[in-house]
């Protein structure tokens, strides 16, 4: 497995880990009381029929309504101890009540409780009460509208100065940039490079713009107390990512460093199979009984099953891997492959098969059905062949596992190729004279053997004729059909020559005036 590829991996599993492992530790400190978005206190314990919820919404509620009092006076909230509980009431009206068990979960006496909070609670009413104050408004309106004056100006600037730059820069690099190619192809030209570069400008532009805006919102926002809530969710959309993914980072070291060694000992162990199959494949190493034409292709299905085992190894520290939605998109890749690939695999079983099998190379002239040509590859589900004509034939590995495979060259080099062409004669002419025409007509042809001599069989008495089957031997099967033509024409001339005539012995029968068809030389 190559760097890149390492790297890009960790990169998934580092959002796998971002997505499913962060876990909830923060300790419970209880229900929170809130008033005008600020936290203030926390309740964790009832008190009678009401629930530590429900004493939080309630407490909540009548602090936001004694706030909106424009008659409130701070030192009417006052704390009232009855021996067994401490109130904190306005007028006569009780906002909280606190109990021993309350005083306890915080560890504090509760009248000291009752008196911090009492505080909270005032100070709480006058911030939001000098907040809302109409003269601060207005200040903070002011503020508010200044703050977008200024984005406004940056904003302007910015698209200014950044269209001359542009501009600039575009006149700059269009005497120094070259052509973008790969190897021959020229992949973008000039033109179109300088068009990418500017408009890779504007992106940047526009993503600078839209970041002040987000950062000067929440700003803004936070100028009013109605609109702070606004202000701490567009600062959390962009603080929580980040710490997640921060924490998440720190807690998957531990898995990516198991993931690492994996890899690495992976990729080490191919790398020494794929020496000894270059090896064993030069001739260089040589195995009884393994032959090396084996050496690539046994590499290939090795490596193939040794990075199965490697994903199954690493599986269980890839974050969320356990999930039920990973199994099920498992078992429906399963399926789909299944139902999908059916004649793909059986392809590929055949071509595994044939590898072994070494019923024909690279190189070799082959029949397949009713195909002959020379071997350009094989791959895992097709060999493609070349023809006579130069044309390319592609047949599915699993074609040629369950028909016949006639091999040309496998024992020409050595033993030779044994080509034959049948002709019939009648019983007129000595068979001893047929026999020296044919063998003289081999001979004569270029591309037979002539240190092993020709052969002629007879290998049929019929009614009307004798057939006459000549076999020569060869030992290029690539120009087959070259010699089969220059044997055929040597066959005819010396035939002409000796006077014998290539001819049906029924349209000898029945022709009109019994003339020879033997070309008469002048």
């Amino acid at each position: 497995m190559s760097f890149k590829l390492l790297i890009s991996f960790v990169a998934f599993c580092c959002i796998q880990h971002v997505v499913y492992a962060q876990k909830d530790t923060v300790v419970f400190k209880g229900y929170p009381v809130v008033a005008h978005t600020d936290t203030l206190f926390h309740i964790k314990n009832k008190l009678g029929s009401l629930s530590a919820p429900e004493r939080a919404q309630r407490t909540s509620s009548k602090v936001e309504a004694l706030s909106e009092d424009l008659l409130f006076v701070p030192d009417s909230l006052i704390t009232v101890d009855d021996s067994t509980l401490v109130g904190i009431v306005y007028k006569g009206d009780i906002l909280l009540s606190l109990s021993k068990a309350d005083a306890d979960s915080v560890k504090m006496d509760k009248e000291v409780m009752a008196k911090a909070y009492q505080e909270i609670i005032i100070n709480n009413i006058n911030n939001y009460r000098k907040e809302t104050n109409v003269s601060e408004l207005l200040k903070r309106a002011g503020l508010g509208l200044l703050i977008i004056v200024v984005l406004g100006v940056c904003i302007f600037f910015l698209n200014k100065y950044s269209n001359r730059f542009n501009s600039w820069l575009s006149f700059k690099l269009h005497e120094r940039i070259g052509h973008l190619k790969i190897k021959d192809y020229e992949l973008i030209d000039r033109r179109r490079e300088l068009i990418l570069i500017s408009k890779f400008l504007n992106l940047i532009k526009i993503f600078v713009i839209l970041l002040l805006i987000y950062l000067t919102l929440p700003v803004i926002f936070r100028l009013f107390p109605w609109t702070k809530p606004w202000s701490d969710s567009l600062i959390s959309f962009v603080l929580n990512p980040l710490k997640n993914i921060f924490s998440a980072l720190i807690d998957f070291v531990p898995k990516l460093i198991t993931i690492a060694v994996i890899v690495g000992v992976f990729h080490y162990v191919k790398k020494a199979i794929k020496f000894l199959a270059y090896e064993v494949e030069t001739e260089r190493l040589k195995v009884s009984g393994f032959y090396p034409d084996w050496a690539k292709p046994t590499f290939n299905i090795v490596k193939i099953l040794l990075n199965a085992f490697m994903i199954v190894m690493i599986w269980p520290y890839i974050p969320g891997s356990d999930l039920a939605i990973f199994k099920g998109v498992s078992v429906f890749l399963g399926i789909l492959i299944s139902f999908g690939s059916s004649s793909a695999i059986s392809n590929g079983v055949a071509g595994m098969v044939i590898t072994y099998m070494r019923p024909f190379r690279i190189g070799d002239v082959v029949k397949i059905g009713d195909t002959t040509g020379a071997v350009l590859e094989k791959s895992l589900l097709v060999t493609r062949v070349r023809t006579i004509k130069n044309e390319i034939i592609t047949i599915p590995n699993s074609a040629i596992l369950n028909g016949n495979t006639v091999n040309y060259t496998s024992m020409s080099v050595n033993e030779g190729l044994i080509i034959h062409s049948t002709l019939t004669l009648g019983y007129d002419i000595p068979w001893t004279k047929i026999h020296e025409l044919l063998i003289n007509a081999a001979l004569a042809t270029e591309g037979v053997i002539k240190d092993r001599a020709p052969f002629v069989l007879q290998t049929s008495l019929d009614d009307w004729y004798v057939s006459y089957q000549l076999n020569a031997y060869i030992s290029n099967p690539g120009i087959m059909a070259v010699i089969y033509s220059e044997m055929h024409k040597n066959i005819h001339e010396a035939f002409d020559k000796a006077g014998v005539e290539i001819m049906s012995p029924h349209y000898q029968a029945i022709r009109d005036g019994n003339a020879s068809t033997v070309q008469v030389k002048n």
